[in-house]
């Protein structure tokens, strides 16, 4: 089945690795669960080293002849993106509380001597620490993604589709990574756009011009109502990306549009109460959350017990978008 067959059922589960996270072991064992658990797209960090990650976890639950039907998709982001951001602490400023070490869901956090530092392999850039730090330590920095150094490989090892995280209102940097992307990559392209800082009449107009010169239905809009915070397994968190979906329905533009920021497992519910019919559901915070204990142990993979039970974890989160 093709990328493309897979969001026409309308039952699509993305498993979001998250876009900064360089955990090249957390990427295998959560694509080991996920397929497993018959997620069949994952969206992964633009580099080589986690997608050949990505595929030592699909090798370990798929067969090679069964693994056409799985897809990867990579991330990428115009500069000072949330998504691909990364905290840093000034230790000069840092008053060792702790609270940071203690918020972070990606274990990105570990105090050094007097201070707390980051893991910057683990740091997915939401931003947790940054806004519990009384002594305001902490700052989000990302680098600039030379997309034309990077892609060229990335594609050849087999990837399905090529996301995009725009922000902002910096549309001569956006039109430029896009057309960057169009020029390089023939598949399903992604955008992730979310209503933080630019109206809604704005992303619509926006859109339109992205996808002007595409085929129609060749393009995904994910709406990410309130990035990275489906940690919280709320209908108040998934609001947001259901009501920006309904947005994008109503403009009736020619792309798939999927649910994202704040999902969880009250999401495809809350969308179906709206009316919204959305294509696909990306998961990430929660998707994540919801295997932790199991992602932390060194043996999981060894352990067919443990493996088990967070596939099966992992299978019920499934179901309910494909209910």
């Amino acid at each position: 089945m093709t990328l493309y067959d897979l969001l026409k059922t309308k039952k699509c589960f993305k498993l979001v690795c998250a876009a900064a996270n360089e955990n090249e072991e957390e990427i295998k064992k959560l694509i080991a669960i996920y397929s497993k658990a018959g997620c069949h797209f994952f969206d992964l960090c633009a580099k080589k080293e986690i997608l050949q990650a990505a595929k030592l976890g699909l090798d370990y639950s798929i067969p090679k002849e069964e693994q056409n039907d799985f897809h990867f998709c990579i991330s990428v982001g115009i500069k000072d993106n949330q998504h691909i951001s990364k905290a840093f602490i000034a230790k000069d400023i840092c008053i060792n509380c702790q609270k940071c070490l203690e918020i972070c869901p990606q274990h990105a956090i570990e105090q050094h001597g007097k201070t707390c530092t980051v893991i910057s392999k683990n740091c997915i850039g939401c931003q947790k620490c940054l806004e519990i730090c009384p002594s305001q330590a902490i700052s989000m920095h990302s680098e600039d993604t030379n997309l034309q150094k990077i892609l060229p490989e990335l594609i050849s090892l087999g990837i399905s589709c090529i996301e995009l995280h725009i922000s902002g209102e910096d549309e001569e940097e956006i039109d430029k990574k896009w057309n960057e992307l169009n020029t390089c990559f023939n598949g399903i392209l992604s955008i992730c756009q979310s209503r933080s800082e630019i109206g809604d009449k704005k992303i619509i107009k926006r859109l339109q011009r992205l996808i002007s010169k595409r085929p129609p239905f060749s393009t995904i809009v994910q709406t990410d109502g309130k990035p990275m915070s489906g940690s919280d397994d709320s209908y108040k968190t998934t609001l947001q990306t259901v009501a920006f979906a309904e947005i994008i329905q109503n403009s009736k533009l020619p792309v798939f549009i999927m649910l994202s920021g704040g999902t969880n497992s009250k999401t495809s519910e809350l969308a179906h109460l709206c009316g919204v019919n959305a294509d696909a559901v990306a998961m990430g915070s929660y998707a994540r959350k919801i295997v932790r204990p199991y992602l932390d142990m060194p043996d999981l993979l060894e352990n067919k017990q443990a493996f088990e039970e967070a596939v099966n974890l992992a299978k019920k989160l499934i179901k309910s978008v494909s209910a």
